[in-house]
C-alpha cells in the first residue's frame, strides 16, 4: 500500500464505494458508530453507505429504535446500534464524565444531583413515554432541580451516559427520550476487555487503513486503552508502515479499485472525515483558507474526488427543489463536473425532491 491507496482503501472500507448494506441499522453496527449532532447530515452519512436508503426511511429507523442516537465516546452525540449500546456506554461513558467534569463543577452539579434527576427522569418516562428535552426540563423542575440552560443540558446527556435514557421518536421536528431499558429490553453486554477489543477491531475493519492515534481521537479512549485493544486484535489485522506511522486495516479487505469518475457530497461529521486525527490523506492543508472561519473540513459538508477533498458544498431547501452550491477549490474538469453533479442528483433521490445545482 502507498499513501495514494489510502483515501481509495478507505472509501471501500467504510463502504461509499462499496456499499453493501440495506439497513440504516448494518451501517450503523459495521462502523460502531456515526457522528450525529447534525441529525440530517448523518442521516445523509448513512444513507450513501446503503442501496438507497431516503431520508424518511431514515426518519422511521429512527422512529423504530432501528438507530439510536445517544451521548457517547465523545462529547457529542452518536448514532449506535441497539445491540451495542450498553457495552459502549459502559466502555466509553467514563472518558466522557472525565471530559466534561469542568462544565459539571462550573455548574455545581455532583453525584447527588445526577441520582436524583436520574430518577425523576426515569420516573418521568416510564410506561412507555416519549418527552421532548422541555418536558424533561418540567420533570426535573418539578422535583427541585435547576434545569434552566447548560445545566439541563448535562443533566440529559448524563442520563444518556448513565444508560437511562436514549433516543425516542420525533415529535414534528423535535426530538423525544425514552427510557432505554423499555426501549432496548434485550441489549447484550461485554466484559471491559471484550468490549474494547470489539470497538477496536470494528474501528479498523471500518476505517482502515488509520493509525492507534486516529483510534483515540476517534473512540475517546486513553492510548492506554487503545494500545491494548490493538494488542488484543491485530492478528486479524493487518500493518503497513508509510513515513515512520504505521497504518492498521483488516486482513480480510479486497484491494479497492482506484476510479477517478466517482464524487461524493459529504455531509459535515462524515466519518470519512472526523474517524481520523490525520487528514493529511484525503485534505490539502493549503486550501485550509478556503474554508470556513473555524478551518476544519470536518465541520464542512465537503466535496470528495478522487478519494481527496476538492471543496465544499451547501444546501437550500426551497418549495419546489433543493439548491446545491458547489464551491470546489479548483476549476473542475469536464468528467469531474458530471461526477459531482452526479452525486448531487443522488442526494436529490435521498431527499426525495428535484436538484438545482449553483456554483
Amino acid at each position: 500500500m502507498s499513501p495514494f491507496d489510502i483515501p481509495y482503501e478507505r472509501l471501500a472500507n467504510q463502504h461509499l464505494s462499496r456499499p453493501i448494506h440495506k439497513t440504516a441499522g448494518e451501517v450503523v453496527a459495521w462502523l460502531g458508530a456515526i457522528q450525529a449532532q447534525d441529525y440530517a447530515g448523518a442521516k445523509w452519512a448513512v444513507a450513501q453507505r446503503t442501496k438507497g436508503l431516503t431520508d424518511a426511511a431514515m426518519d422511521r429507523a429512527l422512529a423504530d429504535g432501528s438507530i439510536l442516537r445517544t451521548h457517547v465516546m465523545r462529547p457529542t452525540w452518536h448514532f449506535v446500534s441497539p445491540a451495542d449500546i450498553r457495552w459502549l456506554l459502559a466502555l466509553t461513558a467514563p472518558r466522557v464524565h472525565a471530559a466534561s467534569a469542568y462544565g459539571y463543577r462550573t455548574l455545581g452539579l455532583d453525584q447527588a444531583i445526577f441520582r436524583r434527576s436520574n430518577a425523576a427522569l426515569a420516573r418521568a418516562l416510564r410506561g412507555g413515554k416519549q418527552l421532548t428535552r422541555t418536558e424533561l426540563a418540567s420533570a426535573l423542575e418539578q422535583v427541585g432541580i435547576d434545569a434552566s440552560g447548560l445545566r439541563l443540558v448535562h443533566l440529559v446527556m448524563r442520563a444518556e451516559l448513565d444508560g437511562i435514557i436514549c433516543s425516542g421518536a420525533r415529535r414534528g421536528k423535535q426530538f423525544t427520550y425514552a427510557l432505554l431499558d423499555e426501549r432496548v429490553s434485550a441489549a447484550k453486554t461485554l466484559e471491559r476487555d471484550e468490549a474494547l477489543a470489539e470497538l477496536t477491531r470494528r474501528y479498523f475493519t471500518s476505517h482502515g487503513p488509520a493509525t492507534l492515534q486516529d483510534f483515540v481521537w476517534w473512540s475517546g479512549l486513553t492510548m492506554s486503552d487503545a494500545k491494548n485493544g490493538l494488542e488484543m486484535v491485530k492478528r486479524r489485522l493487518v500493518q503497513d508502515v508509510m513515513d515512520g506511522k504505521a497504518y492498521w486495516a483488516a486482513a480480510s479487505t479486497p484491494p479497492a479499485k482506484k476510479s477517478s469518475q466517482t464524487a461524493y457530497l459529504l455531509p459535515n461529521y462524515d466519518e470519512y472525515v472526523v474517524g481520523y486525527a490525520d487528514r493529511a490523506a484525503i485534505f490539502d492543508s493549503s486550501h485550509t483558507e478556503k474554508l470556513d472561519a473555524r478551518n476544519n473540513p470536518l465541520f464542512q459538508h465537503t466535496i470528495v474526488l478522487n478519494g481527496r477533498i476538492a471543496g465544499t458544498w451547501s444546501r437550500t431547501l426551497k418549495k419546489d427543489a433543493v439548491v446545491v452550491e458547489l464551491s470546489p477549490f479548483a476549476a473542475l474538469t469536464k468528467t469531474e463536473t458530471r461526477a459531482v453533479h452526479a452525486a448531487a442528483e443522488k442526494y436529490g433521490e435521498f431527499l426525495g425532491m428535484k436538484i438545482r445545482i449553483a456554483g
